[in-house]
This record gives structure tokens, C-alpha cells and sequence, in this order.
């Protein structure tokens, strides 16, 4: 199967052709913000961080900036800095630089007199890579060529007996195609961790898996707090789910069945195709944020009380299988598969359908969320004091 989009000078294929304009941090945003909306085509980052972080945040900001830019569907950025955050201009371009050859420009705000100035001369950079861009041919390339971030959020019974599974079917033929799908959300695979320890590839990766989730847990108790104290949530609690292996069970079910073949970092590029691990927190936005970052064009996200969440680098496709939220939450949700449940269809048969929504999206058809304009952003920080 062929999908469409745009070759990049690193050889990778992105799916949008988007001019993102990047801050380095919170008080670069609103300037960044200024420059975008006053350019057709242009997204913007709103990156709530980039000061006050630890060696170790500044190390996971760094790589999500930086991924985010290198993501295929960017066709090249613009980094806007104020002049004295943690990530500097400079050092944020260097790292973009070391992941990808695409056009980058850089602003400081400090050094052109201002947000007005800088704005402006974002925006006259941002439409000339914008005239670039809108003149690279449309082209096609095996859906191999495709990286799916999986996500659930705002979950209810119906996530777990049949969106997730639906997915999983779905994952299951694009992994068997060739593609790359990654599953996220490191909290909501504790206590259904020897289940996917048991599809790990080579022992070294069910090594990774298993300490992967192990230190996530034990972040938490570090500093006397429990991840089970925050999820289940209080929609997933209201819904039904009643503990947080529980979820996880249901949560898992998006990665198919095939093997995992690596584990990877938050953020962090992923380099083998097949089925990958992203460790990720269960925040619905900066998951998405941490797979766009790992290269993923693409997201499948299944709800089952609903969300309005998108991105401005990835198309995000929303999936239910509760039909009451399927009428409701129409404006957001592209594919409600609660016929499975309600009228017995065949789980597969919905996964191919997806499978094929998927390909769609792919081949430049927009989701709910991009019709809305919806670019959700938020990055993961292991320390919000600091």
C-alpha cells in the first residue's frame, strides 16, 4: 500500500509539510506565537518549559525540541530564544542540527530588539520556507515507510474490551507491512509488564521493558508519592475502570501482538521497525509530544469519554467504542467502532477499517482535530521544582 507526502533531505518521508516555529522556552512562546498567525501555514510550539530545569530536564527537553524539528512532517524550523533561558538557542539548533539537515533558522529575542522585531522577522523567514515548501512535488511511499504513535485517554470500560484491541489489530497489520508502531504510556503497563516481558524480542529488551517500568514506579516512591494515587483517573473511575492494573491490561492492547523490538526514552528517535516501547507518562499531550519527538507522523488515540486533543505536528486520529460518546463528542471523534460491542462486528474487520482510516490520514486526508486548528503541546519533567 502507497501513502503520499514529502521526501526529506534525510531520507525520511513525512505526511504534512508544516513550517514550525519553536521556542526554546515559556517566555519565548508568545513571541513564537505572534510570528505564526500572521503566516499561512505555519504551527507553533507553546513550550511551557526550556528554564528552570534540572540537568536531566534540560537533557529531555533538549531531545523533544529537537525531535519535534527533525520530525518528517516538518519541512524546517525557526527557533525563537528570549536570550537567557537553560535551552539556548544555540544549543537547541546545535541538537536539531546533529538529527537532521532540513532548513533552520535562528532568532534571540534580546539581540533583535524586542518581541515585535523578532516576530517579524520570524514571520518573513517562516513564508519564505513556507514558498520552499509549497513547492516540493507531492510523492508516494510505501506505508513501511510509516511510524503510528499509539495513545488512550479519557478511557472507560469500552477502551479496553474494544478501541484498544481494535487498534492492536490495526498495528498488528501495518507492523506486518513493514511500518513501525510505537506503544506509550509507561504507568498503564504496571502490573501487565510480564505480559509484554513475555513478547520482548531478545532478553536485553525485556531487560530495558522491565526496568523501564520499574523505575518509573520508583520515581514515585522516591519522593512518597504513588502512581496509583493519580490513576485510575476520576473519569476513569466514574466509567468503570477500578484499578490501575486494570487499565493497563486494557492499555496494552494497542500494541497487537507482534514482538517488541526495542525499548526507547522518552523522545528519544526510534530506529527499528516493528513494535517499539516509548516510555512515556500517561499524560495524554506530552505522550503524543514524546512519540512526534521519536518520529512518529502519525497517532491513533482511542477515548471512551471523549477528548478535543490534537497536535500541530502529527495528525492525531480519535477513536471511540462507546456510542453515546460517539454522538456526543462527534466534532472530535473520526472512527467509533462501538458496533463491535453493540452489534457484534468482528474485531478485525474494525481494525482493517482503521487500517485504512490510517493510510487515509496519511495520504493528506485531515483529522477532526486539524480541521479545529487543535496543537496541544506539553513536554514530560521529571522535576517541577527545580
Amino acid at each position: 500500500m502507497k501513502i503520499k507526502g514529502y521526501w526529506r533531505p534525510d531520507g525520511k518521508f513525512g505526511i504534512r509539510n508544516h513550517v514550525l516555529i519553536l521556542p526554546c522556552s515559556l517566555c519565548a512562546s508568545e513571541t513564537a506565537r505572534f510570528a505564526a498567525e500572521n503566516v499561512e501555514g505555519a504551527v507553533y510550539m507553546a513550550n511551557q518549559g526550556g528554564c528552570s530545569l534540572s540537568k536531566r530536564d534540560l537533557q529531555v527537553t533538549l531531545e523533544t525540541l529537537s525531535g519535534v524539528a527533525a520530525n518528517p512532517n516538518v519541512y524546517g524550523t525557526i527557533v525563537i530564544g528570549n536570550g537567557c533561558e537553560v535551552v539556548q538557542a544555540s544549543l537547541l539548533a546545535g541538537r536539531i542540527r546533529e538529527k537532521t539537515c532540513k532548513p533552520l533558522e535562528v532568532l534571540v529575542i534580546r539581540e533583535e530588539e524586542g518581541s515585535l522585531n523578532t516576530a517579524a522577522h520570524a514571520a518573513k523567514l517562516a513564508r519564505k520556507m513556507r514558498k520552499q515548501a509549497d513547492q516540493l512535488p507531492l510523492e508516494e511511499a510505501d506505508i513501511s515507510q510509516l511510524i503510528l504513535g499509539t495513545e488512550c485517554g479519557g478511557s472507560d470500560p469500552t477502551s479496553g474490551l474494544v478501541a484498544n484491541p481494535v487498534v492492536g489489530c490495526c498495528s498488528d497489520i501495518l507492523v506486518d507491512a513493514g511500518g513501525t508502531v510505537i506503544l506509550s504510556e509507561t504507568p498503564e503497563m504496571i502490573g501487565a509488564e510480564q505480559i509484554l516481558a513475555q513478547r520482548c524480542e531478545t532478553p536485553e529488551v525485556r531487560s530495558k521493558l522491565l526496568r523501564t517500568i520499574k523505575n518509573f514506579e520508583e520515581d514515585f516512591l522516591k519522593v512518597g508519592e504513588n502512581p496509583r494515587d493519580g490513576n485510575p483517573t476520576p473519569g476513569n473511575i466514574a466509567g468503570g475502570i477500578t484499578t490501575l492494573e486494570e487499565k493497563s491490561l486494557g492499555c496494552i492492547h494497542k500494541g497487537g501482538s507482534r514482538p517488541i523490538r526495542e525499548v526507547v526514552a522518552y523522545g528519544e528517535g526510534v530506529t527499528k521497525k516493528g513494535l517499539v516501547v516509548m516510555d512515556t507518562p500517561g499524560q495524554d499531550v506530552a505522550s503524543i509530544v514524546g512519540m512526534a519527538a521519536g518520529g512518529a507522523q502519525i497517532a491513533v488515540f482511542t477515548t471512551g469519554h471523549g477528548t478535543p486533543t490534537g497536535s500541530g505536528i502529527i495528525p492525531v486520529i480519535k477513536i471511540t467504542a462507546n456510542e453515546e460518546t460517539g454522538k456526543k463528542m462527534k466534532d472530535h471523534i473520526d472512527f467509533d467502532c462501538s458496533d463491535v460491542l453493540i452489534h457484534g462486528k468482528d474485531m478485525k474487520k474494525s481494525g482493517e477499517e482503521l487500517f485504512q482510516i490510517v493510510a487515509e490520514t496519511a495520504s493528506m486526508k485531515e483529522t477532526k482535530a486539524e480541521k479545529l486548528g487543535f496543537q496541544d503541546v506539553s513536554i514530560a519533567r521529571y522535576c517541577n521544582f527545580a
